[in-house]
Order: structure tokens, then C-alpha cells, then sequence
């Protein structure tokens, strides 16, 4: 059964039910280093009684890029399992039968090209498209607005969902080919009425284009429907949370029924699966993310009426670093504890008649439908990500929340209350308490590669890549010609290059340039203010920073923070976007005379990504301008950019953009004695 097939019906009472619900789908989202470990960890997961597969894909996978491409250097790997061509997945899922596995992949703008490589690993085992069950995020709305694995223009990208879905209704029945992914937009800031107005604006933009396609006759349009899924988020505000999945499932509804006229209640469920919030996940006293966690999932899976029917939990130490198979088995071991310990699946929904949960819920509907209202006015979905309106709304949440936290007015313990700590010893261990990866990961996947291409036939992949070239171009649905790359060997480069060049390639606003700032933001920047009127009065012009995102990392949340505070305190900013070289991020330095340069990575690969930046100024003879970096770095990765030139290392426990901003400026002004 598909992860959300089953919805529970309503149930009026609390009373204790004859037959107890189904648990959801246990998950755990992993993959990492390379196909072969990752198969290895998921055999071990499924072993310990995870029930559903959650494939995590390197970024260089999630961006259309070979793992030898410039862009993918220190990459492949890091975030995920590379995936490059078929041999790859078929090792993903080696002794793994798929007609058995409900797999979820988390992957949007190769969404078709994954699922075409899924569906022709399966072949090979000999199991055919209708046995397959599972689900394809293939959101790429949120991908403008959040992680920024897009590839091609808005429209484009359009095409490419509704060819999907339009694909799998019938040939991959049942198979969710779209997961509306609102987990990251509340990692981006959203708030609960923004992660659920620009999620059901995405469905309905998502619908609005396969309805108007075609490819789907009026008479199976409430099949279709009835497939799609959400991926959303949950946060420690447990209340908060739940009433927004009783939102979500209304509005859905409501959506379905006014909208798009679907009669059948099968096809209105609100089918949804969680990963709960690792943005709220603490470096400090990382113990602590454990009672986070399962606050977090209690918020999903109570309330019988809007329960998950997939949930995955993050581990404790994923703001430290990559979770152990121990960690992911804790994680685990959370959800079955819940499930088949506790007595929560025996009973209807416990918050059916309560005055307080109704009135949160009415509320965060009736702010919602406004707010689904002034998007529907702009033109749906992709006119508000072309406008940069919800992604500057994201931004300008995100900022609150930050400034929330540096003030205490929300509280975060171990963070910004109650900091006083025992040493942890989760983290006293030779591993420092996660998992490091394998550094000759990369090298042996580079060798597999060039083996593929070595080893297949050339003119089947010409021919398979002009078929595909041919449907796209023709406005053709591409599954199938994507499916026949597949088994012909194409890689993901070379299939993702081809729609390239034929969609063309796009760059989202950042939205930093509409963030506003308050008055206590003023006001605690003053003394840099001052600072740095007196620095750029010694300069001769205003001082420039320059925020750079070298490599495929799209989490850009703490680079546009910095950039907007940064131009708060009176920084001339150089603010690109994300997925730049580091010859880009190098040459932007030079050509813009910036006088210092930040960088953020979030992917792990800042080592090799920073030592060539490194490498590149001192060629370029801007040694002399001070360098720092920001990301997911552990102190003795920190150490190693230390010796090589950088200044300053900053994690997530550096919370106070003000404070870091305080030491930007210190830099800077001993950078700029120096050199006089």
C-alpha cells in the first residue's frame, strides 16, 4: 500500500475503537557516500523494522550534474547517494524486490529522470510499473523558494511535473508522483499560514497544468487528484502544529470538492508524510534535539483525523554532522515505541470537541484562504515565485525568527536559555558523535563513472538522447523516451544537459532586497554602524562584502540573513544567489572590489570548496582580503580552514547575526591596518 493510501475517517468520540488504526510507514531518510554503503544501510534499517525507504541523493544527483562535473567537486556524496546512470541504481537496490518496497525519493527537478531510472531498475528485476509503489517529490515550486535544486525556468519545470503525473496515473498507478513539498518552506521561514497557503497554491498552480495540458481526459481528472501527496513539516510547537495538519486536511478538501468537483472522499484524503523539523535541531547540548523530535512527530500522528500515514524522523546530531546507523536506529526506535507501546492507535481522535483546538484551526484556515487569495490574484503559484513574492515573504519570516531568537523572545535551550552544560558524552567518542564520510568516496564514484561510459553502447545513448530531445521539443510527454535513455545508459548529466539545452537554465530572485528591518535592529547595530563609517571613510568608499554559495548547496537561509543584516549595518553587499564555482565567486571578488568575502556551506563540502577559493585569490592577488565561513563544520575541519588562511569559522551555534557581524567588522578593520 502507498504511503498515504489510507487515511483514518472521522471519528466523533475519543472512544476506544474494535480495530486499532494501521501505524503510518516508519522512515528513516538516508543515503550517503555511494550507492553500495547505501544499500548497505538500508538493508541494515529495513532489518530493524523500518518499513518504507526515504532515498537521500547527492546534490550533483538532485541538480542535474555527472559527479565529474566542475560544479560537483567535493560534492558527491556529501548530502546523499550519487546516482549517475542505471548500474548506479540497480546497486542502490541491489537484493532489495521493489515490488515489495515502498520507496519515497526526494528529488525534484530530476524527478522524471530518477523515476525513469527507478522504473528501469525494476525491469531489470523483472517486476513490472504496476507493482511499483512509492512517491517522487517533483516539487519544484518550493525548490525557488527553499533548497534550490532547480534546473530550468519556471514553466519548464511545470511541464516536466505534469508530465509525470500525467505518466504514472495510468502506467505506475500506484505510484505518487507528486509529493507538494511543504517541509521546506517552514525551513525557510514560512510561517504555519505561509507553509499552508504556498503549499495548496502549489497544488492547485500543479493541477491548473495538468488539467489544462490534456494529457489527462475530464472523466480520470479525480484519479488524478486523488494521487497527489504532501511532504510537509512539523515544528516544536506542538499545538500549533497540529492544528495546522487539521488545517491542512480541511482546506484540501475543500479545494478538491470546490474547485476541481471531485465527488468521491477517497480521492479529497489530505495523504501526507512528515519529516519533522531539523531547522530547530541545536548544535548546543545536541541531547536535547531528542525531546524536540518526539514532540515534533506527537504533533502528526494524535490526531487520528489528520494523521501521517509516513513519518521520518531526523536524528539528534544532524546539526553536528551525518547520523550513525545507531543514531537513525534511535530515531527509529522513537516511532515504534509510539506506535505499538503507547495505546494512541487504539482510540478515535482525542481532540475532536475541543473549543481551544477549533478556534486555532478556523483561525489558520481563514488566514490562509487569504492568503491563497492574494496569490490567486498575482496569477497562481509560478507568478508569485517570477514575482519573488513569496520568496521575499520567506525571507522576511526567516528574518523575525532570527531576530527572535538574538532577542529571547523565542526561546531555544542550551541556545539562548538555560546555556549552563554537563559535557555530553554523546559527543566525548572517536567519532565526535556523527558520522564522517568517506573521503574517498568521490574518487571511487569518478571511476565507476568513466567505467559506464567506457563499458556501454555509444550509439544506443545518441540515439536514446535524440528521442529524448525530440519529445521534449515537440511537447511530448518524456517518460517513456526518458525510461529508454535510461536503459540505454545515459547518465544524469547527459539527460538533464539535453533539456538544458532546450528549456534553458534559471536563477531565482534571492528575495533579500525586500526584508525589512525594526527599530531594536537599528539599534543594536549602532556601534558597527559607526564602525563602519569610520573603516570606510579610511577606504575611501563604502565597504563591500561579498556572500558567495560556491558548489550545489541551496540551503541559502544563512546567507541571506547575513546579507540582509549586513546591508542593515551598512555594508555595501555583493549577493549573488547560490550554486556559484569558485572561480565565479573568486572573479566577482576581483571584479567588485569587495573587501571581504563570506562564504556559506552547508553540504560538507567546505574543505575542498575553500581551498580552492583560497588558492584562486592568492592568485588573483586578493590574499589580502580576509576571508570567513559559515556552515556545518566540525572544530577540526574548522581548524584546517583556519591554517589555510581563513579567519573566522562560524556553525549553527553562532546564533547572533549581530555578534557575528561585530566580528566581520573587527576583521576587517585589522585587515585594512595591515595593509597600510
Amino acid at each position: 500500500m502507498s504511503e498515504e493510501q489510507q487515511t483514518p475517517t472521522n471519528n466523533a468520540g475519543a472512544a476506544k475503537t474494535s480495530s486499532p488504526d494501521r501505524p503510518w510507514l516508519f522512515r528513516t531518510y538516508a543515503g550517503h557516500s555511494t550507492a553500495a554503503t547505501s544499500n548497505a544501510l538500508y538493508k541494515n534499517n529495513l532489518s530493524k523494522g523500518q518499513t518504507g525507504l526515504s532515498v537521500a541523493f547527492d546534490l550533483p544527483t538532485q541538480t542535474g550534474y555527472d559527479s565529474d562535473h566542475v560544479l560537483s567537486r567535493g560534492e558527491v556524496g556529501k548530502v546523499g547517494v550519487p546516482i549517475s546512470h542505471l548500474g548506479d541504481m540497480e546497486t542502490l537496490f541491489h537484493d532489495i524486490p521493489l515490488d515489495q518496497m515502498n520507496t519515497s525519493m526526494t528529488i525534484n527537478a530530476t524527478a522524471p529522470w530518477l523515476l525513469a531510472l527507478y522504473i528501469a531498475c525494476a525491469e531489470k528485476q523483472g517486476v513490472p510499473r504496476e507493482k511499483l509503489s512509492g512517491t517522487t517529490q517533483n516539487d519544484l515550486i518550493k525548490e525557488y523558494l527553499s533548497r534550490g535544486t532547480y534546473i530550468y525556468p519556471p514553466q519548464q519545470s511545470m511541464r516536466l511535473i505534469t508530465d509525470v503525473i500525467s505518466f504514472t496515473y495510468n502506467e505506475v498507478p500506484k505510484w505518487n508522483p507528486m509529493n507538494v513539498c511543504s517541509y521546506h518552506l517552514q525551513e525557510a521561514g514560512a510561517t504555519p499560514v505561509q507553509e499552508l497557503a504556498y503549499a495548496l497554491a502549489t497544488a492547485i498552480s500543479v493541477l491548473d497544468s495538468v488539467k489544462e495540458s490534456g494529457q489527462v481526459p475530464d472523466a480520470d481528472f479525480s484519479r488524478v487528484v486523488g494521487r497527489i501527496s504532501f511532504f510537509v513539516n512539523a515544528g516544536v510547537r506542538f499545538v500549533t502544529e497540529l492544528c495546522k495538519m487539521r488545517a491542512f486536511t480541511r482546506l484540501w478538501d475543500e479545494i478538491c470538492r470546490e474547485r476541481y468537483g471531485v465527488e468521491e472522499e477517497k480521492y479529497r484524503r489530505f495523504r501526507y508524510g512528515v519529516q519533522v523539523n531539523s531547522l530547530g535541531l541545536t548544535e548546543q547540548q545536541p541531547e536535547n534535539n531528542v525531546y524536540r523530535i518526539l514532540l515534533e512527530m506527537l504533533a502528526v500522528v494524535l490526531s487520528k483525523d489528520a494523521r501521517a500515514r509516513a513519518v521520518q524522523l531526523p536524528a539528534w546530531n544532524e546539526a553536528m554532522g551525518l547520523p550513525r546507523t545507531w543514531d537513525q536506529q534511535w530515531s527509529l526506535r522513537m516511532q515504534q515505541i509510539v506506535a505499538f507501546e503507547s495505546d494512541i492507535l487504539e482510540y478515535g481522535d482525542i481532540f475532536n470537541g475541543s473549543t481551544e483546538i477549533e478556534n486555532k484551526v478556523q483561525s489558520l484556515m481563514g488566514e490562509a484562504r487569504e492568503e491563497l487569495g492574494r496569490i490567486e490574484e498575482m496569477g497562481g503559484a509560478i507568478a508569485a515565485v517570477e514575482s519573488s513574492y513569496m520568496k521575499g515573504k520567506l525571507v522576511e519570516s526567516a528574518a523575525k525568527r532570527f531576530r527572535d531568537i538574538e532577542s529571547g523572545e523565542l526561546t531555544v535551550i542550551g541556545v539562548n536559555k538555560n546555556t549552563e552544560t554537563e559535557p555530553s558524552p554523546l559527543t566525548t567518542g572517536e567519532d565526535d558523535g556523527f558520522l564522517k564520510a568517506d573521503p574517498e568516496a568521490e574518487a571511487e564514484q569518478l571511476k565507476r563513472l568513466n567505467q559506464w561510459r567506457d563499458l556501454r553502447d555509444d550509439t544506443a545513448v545518441s540515439n536514446a538522447l535524440a528521442e529524448l530531445k525530440r519529445a521534449a521539443q515537440e511537447s511530448q510527454n518524456i517518460m517513456e523516451s526518458s525510461i529508454a535513455c535510461a536503459h540505454a545508459g545515459v547518465t544524469t548529466g547527459e539527460w538533464s544537459q539535453t533539456l538544458r539545452d532546450i528549456f534553458g537554465e534559471f536563477r531565482a530572485p534571492t528575495g533579500v532586497g525586500q526584508a525589512s528591518s525594526t527599530q531594536n535592529d537599528q539599534h543594536s547595530l549602532l556601534k558597527i554602524q559607526s564602525d563602519l563609517n569610520h573603516l570606510s571613510d579610511k577606504i575611501g568608499r563604502r565597504a563591500k562584502m561579498l556572500v558567495g554559495k560556491p558548489g550545489l548547496d541551496g540551503h541559502s537561509n544563512g546567507a541571506e540573513q547575513i546579507a540582509v543584516r549586513a546591508k542593515e549595518a551598512g555594508f555595501e553587499v555583493v549577493y549573488e544567489g547560490i550554486r556559484l564555482t569558485p572561480a565565479q565567486i573568486v572573479n566577482a571578488a576581483l571584479e567588485e572590489g569587495v573587501h571581504v568575502v563570506g562564504l556559506s556551506i552547508l553540504s560538507g563540502s567546505h574543505l575542498p570548496l575553500v581551498e580552492e577559493i583560497m588558492s584562486r585569490m592568492s592568485k588573483a592577488g586578493l590574499s589580502d582580503i580576509p576571508v570567513v565561513v559559515g556552515g556545518i563544520i566540525p572544530p577540526e575541519d574548522a581548524e584546517a580552514l583556519k591554517k589555510i588562511g581563513v579567519s573566522a569559522v562560524y556553525t549553527p551555534k553562532n546564533y547572533d547575526l549581530t555578534s557575528i557581524l561585530e566580528d566581520i567588522t573587527k576583521i576587517l578593520s585589522e585587515s585594512i591596518k595591515t595593509a597600510a
